[in-house]
């Protein structure tokens, strides 16, 4: 299996919990992920396009290809990126595990939650790194479950958050890969590799991330495994509501919320060290 079922499912409302997300974490992800005109630039599992939209905006006169196995979502990340008018993009249907390009195709490549997806993202490193031309660079962005904890604390919603984490790995993914991206980009063959980890802090004092992250972005995520959690009996229904409760407590004046995520990037050669 090269691909994990998605724990998240493929609902409107996921995709705009998508596009929450990228939106609020615009400028923490993405600030310093800029390529010079001219370049030809792979997006490496597009899914509805809400990280493709920032990334076309980002380098203007990069010349983009974002690819998804899913034609769905090739069709949904299309109209978004239409509706925005933008014009430095090409989307193409593919999988990553065996994409129809020669080798050196591309400047650069960016990877943003896919691998977390993937039953075997080294495999998948691998098979893009002859994709980038010598000196190319690749980015990849991932988030870590295991890194949220808030204020007022729950030991409820820490169940809640290990359900979902649970339920990725039996669908072949894996819900902490943020915390693996040194090794796995090392161990694909990727040189120069250094990691940055992206916390996302929010308290009263950050509305904006109070609502667009706490309680759009991650605590929508929990919740949309509810059915399944309560149709396994992983939790009763009390202590799911009562979770995901405490969950939007820390939403209140007196809360707080803080998660990890990881950016990587790296070169496509041999090379033994790791930078944090």
């Amino acid at each position: 299996m090269d691909r994990a079922e998605y724990v998240h499912g493929y609902s409107e409302r996921e995709a705009e919990r998508l596009s929450d997300q990228a939106r609020t974490l615009t400028s923490l992800l993405h600030h310093d992920t800029r390529y010079p005109a001219g370049s030809r630039v792979l997006e490496a599992g597009c899914g509805t396009g809400a990280q493709t939209v920032i990334l076309a905006r980002n380098s203007p006169g990069a010349e983009i290809t974002s690819i998804d196995i899913s034609p769905g979502s090739i069709r949904h990340a299309q109209e978004r990126v239409r509706a925005e008018g933008i014009t430095n993009v090409t989307f193409q249907a593919g999988d990553l595990f065996s994409l129809p390009f020669a080798p050196a195709s591309f400047d650069h490549i960016f990877v943003c939650f896919v691998l977390e997806h993937l039953p075997d993202p080294k495999r998948a490193l691998t098979s893009l790194r002859p994709l980038i031309r010598p000196g190319g660079t690749i980015t990849v962005i991932e988030g870590d479950h295991g890194s949220a904890y808030f204020h007022p604390d729950s030991a409820g919603a820490h169940r809640a958050i290990r359900c979902l984490i649970d339920l990725q790995r039996e669908a072949g993914g894996n819900a902490l890969v943020g915390r693996e991206l040194c090794p796995l980009l090392i161990s694909a063959g990727y040189a120069d590799v250094q990691v940055s980890p992206r916390m996302v802090y929010v308290d009263a004092s950050r509305p904006v991330l109070v609502d667009g992250f706490t309680r759009q972005t991650f605590t929508a995520m929990v919740e949309g495994v509810r059915d399944t959690v309560l149709g396994r009996g992983m939790m009763t229904k009390d202590e799911w509501e009562r979770a995901i409760a405490d969950l939007y407590r820390t939403c209140e004046p007196d809360g707080v919320f803080c998660y990890t995520f990881f950016k990587a990037t790296g070169t496509a050669a041999v090379h033994k060290d790791c930078r944090t």
